[in-house]
């Protein structure tokens, strides 16, 4: 078994190795970094105390029970309900590995994180896509998606907040997927690890729904991405018992001292949440203008929520950089000038890109300077050269 390059990651690296060096990361989709200075001071406590006294030893393999408790507070469940994890990535992993029966086939969005597909096909899993498209303003064809499903089809994948696009999928919408699912006995899977990061109306966590599966994390809304935590919400004891079982033969358990942070995260999860939020909408404003600047050469739909923007470009920039091949080449020309995004065919979007625009947080600014200038020196209209 093989799995393809990872073509997303591999772009990304490049922002530590790159020559000339990347001075903005607008590459990531996570939010503005903590350092762990500026995280135990939200606390009145001495946590670096609390840290140097912890036992280096395994956890629970379904988390420690403050971890646990502090996260079905977040999604209002049950401490039951909850299943640690390493990260989103953890989640997805066991997810597919269970799903991984003869004939069997899972619904995913596209564009989407690569890895779903990549880890799912290497379990034999058929994939099949619904598709969101700018022209629709990336929103979920709940049509498309019940011609997809047939018996065999074991679950249902929706990431609202969407990466990269940004759509956001209403109260109504949700639901309506989660009972389809039900109705035919399929998990419906909501990824919602940029929750509650939103640009417009809030929306209720899908913890709400008795069926779903929900999976979140510390990497993206949270912006803690080095603390490699996760969790799954499942009322299902079954399913949960499934996961905790796979989750003793892939990782045994979680970092004891990543877990302890993030229990202390969550203890000031709406100060974490509120600078996210505060460094996006602020970001994002700034993006409003850039791209009603360059009309006309690059295009978006702006994102409802999270912290990613999927723009594709226009007829009118050189060398025919709107073709299927020159999404890169344009990605790998900022790159030379010190701006790193990311090429759509990571996507397998190639005329799009994926512009992160949280990461870079107080920096972001400087970057939209340096991109406005690059997008001089590549328009050849004379009013936005002159």
């Amino acid at each position: 078994m093989e799995l393809p390059p990872f073509l997303l990651d591999q772009w990304i690296a490049q922002k530590n190795t790159a020559n000339p060096p990347i001075e903005y990361d607008l590459a990531s989709s996570t939010g503005p970094v903590w350092t762990l200075r500026e995280l135990l001071a939200l606390s009145h406590k001495d946590e670096m105390e609390a840290l140097l006294d912890t036992p280096v030893s395994y956890t629970s393999a379904a988390g420690t029970p403050a971890l646990r408790t502090a996260i079905a507070a977040l999604e209002g469940v049950d401490a039951d309900d909850v299943q640690v994890v390493t990260g989103a990535s953890e989640a997805l992993l066991i997810l597919f590995f269970l799903a991984a029966e003869p004939g069997a086939n899972v619904v995913l969005p596209r564009p989407g994180f690569p890895a779903n597909a990549a880890v799912a096909e290497s379990f034999g899993i058929a994939v099949r896509y619904y598709t969101l498209r700018a022209e629709n303003r990336f929103r979920v064809d709940p049509d498309e998606i019940r011609r997809l499903v047939d018996r065999d089809t074991r679950l249902l994948l929706v990431n609202s907040p969407h990466n990269p696009t940004g759509a956001v999928l209403s109260g109504e919408e949700m639901r309506d997927l989660h009972d389809f699912c039900v109705e035919r006995g399929i998990q419906f899977v909501s990824d919602q690890v940029y929750h509650p990061i939103y640009h417009g109306p809030e929306m209720r966590s899908a913890a709400r729904l008795p069926h779903a599966t929900v999976i979140g994390d510390f990497s993206k809304a949270l912006c803690l991405s080095g603390l490699r935590a996760g969790w799954m919400i499942d009322r299902d004891p079954v399913r949960r018992e499934r996961y905790r079982n796979a989750r003793n033969y892939f990782t045994i358990t979680g970092n004891v001292f990543g877990e302890r942070l993030a229990v202390l995260a969550l203890e000031h999860s709406q100060r974490i949440y509120a600078r996210a939020s505060r460094v996006a909408k602020q970001n994002l404003e700034l993006l409003d203008r850039v791209f009603a600047q360059y009309a006309g050469f690059l295009h978006w739909e702006r994102p409802s929520g999270g912290m990613t923007a999927f723009p594709w470009l226009g007829d009118g920039l050189e060398d025919g950089l709107a073709d299927g091949a020159g999404t890169r080449k344009f990605c790998m020309r900022l790159a030379k000038r010190g701006v790193l995004v990311v090429p759509g065919d990571c996507f397998g979007q190639p005329s799009h890109f994926r512009l992160g625009f949280a990461a870079a947080g107080d920096r972001f600014p400087l970057a939209m300077e340096r991109f406005t200038e690059f997008l001089r020196v590549e328009s050849k209209s004379p009013a936005l050269t002159g």
